[in-house]
Parts: C-alpha cells; sequence; structure tokens
C-alpha cells in the first residue's frame, strides 16, 4: 500500500497545469497510489469519492474515481459541459474542513482512456457531476477556492474539521 502526501491548500505546485499521458508511460504505480491514498483519506475521515494526480504531486492527467463499488482511472480526460447550473458547497481533500460555494454544470460528459488505452466515456448529474468537474480542474491547476461566487462563499465544516 502506497499512501502518498496530499498537497494542500497553499502549496503553489497545486496550481500546476499536468501534463498529457502517453501510451508508453507506465502508469499504473501512479493510480495505485492515488486509489491507496483515497481510500486512506476516506476511512480516516470519512469522506473522498475521487482524486486528482496532481493532488499527490503527479501532475498528470489522470483522475481515480471510486463511487457505487466502482472503480475508474480516467487518463487524459476531456470534459464536456452541459447547459444548465446550479450551485453547490464545494470540499476537497486538499483543503479539509472548508466549503467553497460555486457554480458548476448539472450534466457533462467525460471521455478518457482505461488503463488498457480504450476509448471510453461516462455521462454523470448532479452531485457526480459537480464531482468530476471538481477533479478536472485539478489537472488544470485550478482549485474550487479560484471559482467562489463571491467572498462570502466559505465556511467550515465542523464534521470535517481536524481532518490533518
Amino acid at each position: 500500500m502506497a499512501v502518498r502526501e496530499i498537497l494542500l491548500l497553499g502549496n503553489e505546485s497545486l496550481y500546476q497545469v499536468s501534463r498529457e499521458v502517453t501510451q508508453d508511460m507506465d502508469i499504473r504505480q501512479v493510480v495505485n497510489d492515488l486509489q491507496d491514498t483515497m481510500i486512506n483519506f476516506r476511512e480516516r475521515h470519512g469522506f473522498g469519492r475521487a482524486i486528482a494526480a496532481p493532488q499527490i504531486g503527479e501532475f498528470l492527467r489522470i483522475i481515480y474515481m471510486n463511487f457505487d463499488n466502482k472503480s475508474y482511472a480516467l487518463i487524459n480526460p476531456r470534459l464536456e459541459l452541459g447547459e444548465e447550473e446550479f450551485e453547490v458547497w464545494d470540499d476537497c481533500m486538499s483543503f479539509p474542513g472548508l466549503e467553497v460555494k460555486l457554480n458548476r454544470y448539472k450534466k457533462c460528459k467525460i471521455f478518457y482512456k482505461d488503463l488498457q488505452w480504450k476509448d471510453c466515456f461516462l455521462e454523470f448529474e448532479g452531485d457526480l457531476s459537480e464531482l468530476i468537474q471538481h477533479e478536472y480542474d485539478h489537472l488544470d491547476g485550478i482549485l474550487a477556492v479560484q471559482k467562489a461566487i463571491d467572498n462570502k462563499s466559505f465556511r467550515i465544516n465542523p464534521k470535517k474539521v481536524g481532518c490533518f
């Protein structure tokens, strides 16, 4: 098991844009580390369904998701957004306890390569749409705090305080 340190808000590296994965790269260890790190975080803090490679200091376009007892490694994802937005309180493993109010799209599609380098896509709506948009932003060096609706769109969730 390779649980990696999650980079926290304030770490300048989180604003770095990730590079594309090429087929000749061996990324299985990165994907395994993402899985182990996310599962460890979820066990310790009670939340966490997805993590992006930049959050563990790997600046590659990889997202790992685990929900409804299914796991996905999304390599070089491309996001297609719906039209209708909704307001949501967003949280992040890189700033546990802090929530940010922002707008996300209710529906989206994500196109990606899987670990066998096959073309795949998933469609999401509601909270899963918000989740994939959040993780996709990490690949472009964008954090939820940068998308806050206004300067009063921040709160501490007492159930998630002390997550460090």
